[in-house]
């Protein structure tokens, strides 16, 4: 089982990135997103999901763990093949996929090419639970040594297993909530710890 691939970026087409390692190319299907953040010969790292079939090997590269995670929920999806989640990444980045489940927001699915309103609902019922419902079991003993614990219900408790689910840590997350306001909506705490885990990155 491939992991990752490592190595410089041969070819850089829409859609697809040669990682050339070792004198071995290894083709990766990739979203926009993914694409936006690598360069024409300079080193990179994908993540790797192998999707294997009787005509086919295809492998899919991730710039994040958490882009990876987004990808394989969507394909769990009944409906959602490899196609439309490579679009639905494509359109908006892992944070915004979890921003339009988390808060029901279809027109953010359908303008994904080839979404159609009826799998965007059906997207929205099968992940909500999976990226932040009340079935969720949070976990907060790993934040043991920092200040008060964000409260396990509401707005804050969705909006942190909605970060859990993108492959974040409860410290980092605990730390980039630090300073929300409680009263902000889930989609609003979501952005606020984005934004912090990137200029902190």
């Amino acid at each position: 089982m491939l992991y990752y691939v490592s190595g410089n970026v041969a070819i850089l087409e829409p859609g697809l990135a040669v990682i050339d390692c070792g004198g071995v190319g290894y083709g990766c299907r990739i979203t926009a997103y993914t694409a936006g953040q690598l360069k024409l010969n300079q080193n990179a790292r994908l993540y790797i999901t192998e999707s294997i079939r009787e005509d086919a090997y295809d492998l899919y590269g991730f710039i994040s763990k958490e882009e990876q995670r987004c990808y394989e929920l969507l394909t769990s999806v009944n409906g959602v093949g490899p196609k439309a989640a490579m679009a639905i990444l494509s359109s908006g980045g892992p944070q915004n996929f979890t921003l339009a489940v988390m808060t029901g927001d279809e027109k953010m699915l359908t303008a994904a090419q080839g979404i159609g309103k009826k799998i965007a609902q059906r997207i929205i019922l099968e992940l909500k639970d999976k990226l932040g419902g009340s079935s969720m079991e949070l976990d907060f003993s790993t934040g043991a040594g920092f200040a008060a614990p964000i409260q396990q219900q509401g707005n804050a408790a969705l909006a942190h297993a909605a970060l859990q689910e993108l492959g974040y840590s409860a410290v980092e997350i605990n730390a980039a909530l630090k300073g929300v306001d409680p009263n902000a909506s889930t989609e609003e705490m979501v952005r606020h710890a984005l934004r912090a885990m990137v200029m902190k990155g």
